[in-house]
């Protein structure tokens, strides 16, 4: 497996905040009951938690899961739960994770996705007695969500690559 031959920039701050709102946006639009639509802000939460942990963390999780719950209406703390689990995760496996292209990757983040779906409707489940089962189609956004990891890897690193003209005088 090929690595990538150059180096990115730093990532800008403001651009990480400006994706996770626009992730935020993008789940709180009125998609109805459509099953597989990917939850943009585990996506955007995974993504920066491995490629910037020190910049998004386990706090940050926990407040976008705050923001999800209060938006969705559901028992507060759900979502923060699932985020918060998420990111703790993802940063743990960070350094694996980089070391393979975006396609491989995916592999690496479904089990995440997965298990926030998991979590999510344990605790439905568990706390309200008139829950029932979904079914597996329930299961479809992880799949999506994966599935649109190396687009999503793609457009978030582009503000961080260098121009691919190479200056011979500098080693790098």
């Amino acid at each position: 497996m090929s690595r990538p031959n150059y180096i990115l920039l730093p990532a800008n701050p403001l651009f990480i905040a400006l994706s996770l709102v626009l992730a935020f946006v993008l789940n709180v639009l009125p998609w109805g009951v459509t099953f597989g639509v990917p939850d943009f802000v585990a996506l955007v939460l995974v993504f920066w938690s491995i490629h910037q942990p020190r910049k998004v963390g386990i706090g940050i999780a926990f407040v976008m899961g705050l923001l999800m719950d209060v938006h969705h209406a559901v028992y507060l703390g759900e979502h923060a739960l699932a985020y918060t689990l998420l990111s703790y995760f993802a940063i743990s496996i960070h350094r694996r994770v980089l070391w393979f292209p975006p396609s491989v990757q995916s592999f690496q983040v479904f089990p995440l996705f997965l298990a926030i779906q998991v979590i999510k409707l344990v605790v439905r489940l568990l706390i309200s007695s008139d829950s029932h089962f979904p079914g597996w189609l329930y299961f479809a956004e992880c799949i999506v969500t994966t599935v649109l990891w190396p687009l999503a890897t793609w457009i978030l690193l582009a503000p961080q690559r260098r121009a691919v003209d190479k200056d011979e005088t500098r080693p790098i």
